[in-house]
């Protein structure tokens, strides 16, 4: 696939930063954020709740065809917690976020989750599950794992993800005819 700038996908378990850290990627590189929870929100790309986990269920369906369009002209930094659903060629490399068990309780706590939703997060976290559905939905050598604790762990990824940015343009700059 042929795009003049990248695609970009930050997963990881929920509290682990995503947002913020795609949000700011963005607004530094001139890249469009993609929050799928809002987009789910925005377009109705719900199938139903689970009233065990407090929390809405994605139809995966109608997210990939609200997406798509502005997937295949690149440009953009995705966030969410689940990556297999999308469309492989869709993301030119993928940042799972890692945080450590401690930090994400605290989060969590602050932010009111029941404690079966704290439960299922921090074993989602302890068993790398997005780290691995991440590998085994995208090509391995794209997938790459991030701390997030702390400010100066998302001030480093931001960083990192912007030299990265930097390379891919110099690497697939469009050839002058």
């Amino acid at each position: 696939m042929s795009r003049l700038k990248p695609n970009i996908l930050i997963t990881g378990t929920p509290g682990t930063g995503k947002s913020e850290l795609a949000s700011l990627t963005a607004k530094q590189l001139g890249l469009t954020h993609i929050e799928v929870g809002k987009l789910a929100e925005t377009h109705d790309c719900y199938d139903g709740e689970d009233t065990e986990l407090q929390c809405k269920v994605l139809d995966e369906d109608k997210v990939v065809a609200c997406m798509e369009k502005d997937m295949f002209k690149g440009n953009n930094v995705v966030d969410y917690h689940g990556s297999d659903f999308f469309e492989e060629e869709w993301f030119d490399i993928v940042f799972c976020l890692r945080a450590d068990i401690e930090v994400l309780n605290a989060r969590y706590t602050d932010r009111g989750y029941s404690e079966i939703k704290i439960k299922n997060n921090i074993e989602s976290e302890i068993f790398q599950v997005l780290l691995e559905e991440a590998r085994d939905s995208y090509d391995p050598d794209i997938v790459h794992e991030l701390p997030s604790n702390n400010r100066a762990d998302l001030e480093s990824n931001i960083e990192r993800i912007s030299a990265w940015v930097k390379q891919w343009l110099e690497n697939n700059e469009p050839v002058q005819r």
